[in-house]
Parts: C-alpha cells; structure tokens; sequence
C-alpha cells in the first residue's frame, strides 16, 4: 500500500502512523521523533536543499575564478559574505519536503527553486515541487505542494479552498494552461543538461497517456499529533477525481518541534 521506496525511511529517523489509500491516491502519516538522525537529516539533507550548497559551491567557484586585482578579491569576498541563511519556517518546511521525497521515493529535482528568486524575500508562483521520479523505464513528471499548520484542527485550513493543497494538487493534475507553465519553465533548466533526457522521456510519457502520466505529491508539514483525520477525507476525495495513470501521494510529516523553529534546526540549533 505505501509508496515505493518507503522502506528508505529508517525506523530512526521516521515511524509510521497511519496509511490508506483510495485508487489512484496513497496517503501517509509519519512521526518524526528527536534523535541523532532527525538531526543529522536536517543538518545535512535539508540545509543542502535549503541554502542550495550545490548552485552556492558553482556560483563561488565560477567567481572566484575570475581575473581580479587584490582590490577586486576583496570587494568579491565582501560580496559572496553577504549571504544571508533562509530563515523564513515555510521556505524550510519545503526543503524538508524535497530532502524527504528524495530520499523516500527517489525524486530527481534537476534545480533549486531558490536560484529563481531575484529578491531573497520573495516567494515564487506555481507549483512548490517539480522534478521527475523514474521508475523501471518510465520517468514520469513530478509536481506538487507543500504546506505547513500548526493549527490545532484536523485537517487544517491550509488544506481548503482555492488557495488551499487539495484545489491546487487538482489544479496541477487538470490545468493544461498550468502544466504548460511548467514545463517552459522546466525545459529551459533542463536543456543541454544532463537532465534533458528526464525531460523528453517524462514529456513523451505525459503526452501519449493523453496528459495523464504524472506523480503528484502533497506534503503537509505538521508540530501537531498525527492524526489521520487531516489527510483521509482529502483523499477519499481526490481518489475519485483521477484516474490512471495519475497517481497522488500525500503525506503528513509530525515534526517533534515547533515548525516556526525549523530554520533553527537546520543550522543544528537546539529547539523544543
């Protein structure tokens, strides 16, 4: 019943609280305990997806291999320290979402929607998640939302309305309109890449199936007790709105802090 590659999951870091499913939609509720693996998941899996290690290690690289004066490394330095961490808690909550889909069921992000922001307290449009998950021969596109509540209340608002995970999930399985937005945007940062051929196989996949063959996912980021109240009506209710070869995965993520406190927790500060 869950999700291939689940037994990725250590007993260490995750329990599992709950999981059904209703046809072409699993769901899954995890609990999160305090221990030297959540902290080394956080510290090292998530900050990488957080703070971009790998397109900040590029950009410093291709910087500091410039032809520059004494005057010019010193202005360059002054430049590159002037970072400033991620500390907003719904930006680490999607990191947490993404080290956890890559590590859980094997989802390929072929780029950190962190390098699209020109303004660093921006926010991008669209879908939170977009990569590919490769399964045997097919690579599918993969696309979903994040959302994080700490509301006592289950399911929580975050899950409602047009704004709400459940109206975008199924915005982002019918609007053709959207997932032409996407894949524009995902071409243009897969091409003459190693990645393209991800691309094109997930591209001719979706097409041939009739604009059906993809991987939606919905992670719910929670500091409240599991509860499966928040994920099974949501379910039962997109179960019957897709069809195959859709498939949807959504999953609770009960975190053992207050999710105001993640950034904390990804630079290996001590939070309850």
């Amino acid at each position: 019943m869950a999700p291939t590659g689940d037994e990725r999951v250590s007993e260490t870091l995750a329990q599992l609280a709950y999981e059904d499913r209703e046809l072409q939609v699993c769901w899954q509720g995890y609990n999160l305990p305090y221990s030297d693996a959540f902290d080394s998941f956080m510290t090292k899996d998530v900050a990488a997806r957080l703070n971009d290690e790998e397109g900040s290690v590029k950009f410093k690289s291709y910087l500091r291999g410039l032809s520059l004066t004494g005057f010019g490394e010193t202005s360059l330095e002054a430049v590159l320290e002037a970072d400033t961490p991620e500390e907003r808690d719904w930006a680490a909550g999607e990191a947490l979402a993404e080290a956890w889909l890559s590590r859980t069921e094997g989802v390929i992000w072929p780029w950190n929607m962190a390098r699209d922001k020109r303004n660093a307290n921006a926010s991008l449009p669209g879908a939170d998640l977009i990569g590919f998950v490769v399964n045997n021969n097919d690579t599918k596109l993969a696309i979903g939302e994040v959302k994080s509540s700490s509301q006592d209340q289950y399911p929580p608002n975050v899950l409602y309305g047009r704004g709400g995970m459940i109206h975008q999930i199924d915005r982002l399985a019918n609007d053709l309109k959207t997932i032409r937005t996407l894949l524009n945007w995902l071409l243009h940062r897969c091409k003459d890449t190693n990645f393209e051929t991800y691309y094109k196989a997930s591209a001719i996949l979706y097409f041939n199936s009739g604009n059906k063959a993809v991987s939606l996912f919905g992670v719910l980021i929670r500091d409240t007790a599991a509860n499966e109240l928040d994920l099974k009506s949501r379910g039962k209710a997109l179960g019957r709105s897709l069809s195959a070869p859709t498939s949807c995965y959504l999953l609770a993520l009960h975190l053992p802090c207050k999710i105001a406190l993640l950034p904390e927790r990804v630079k290996g500060g001590v939070a309850s």
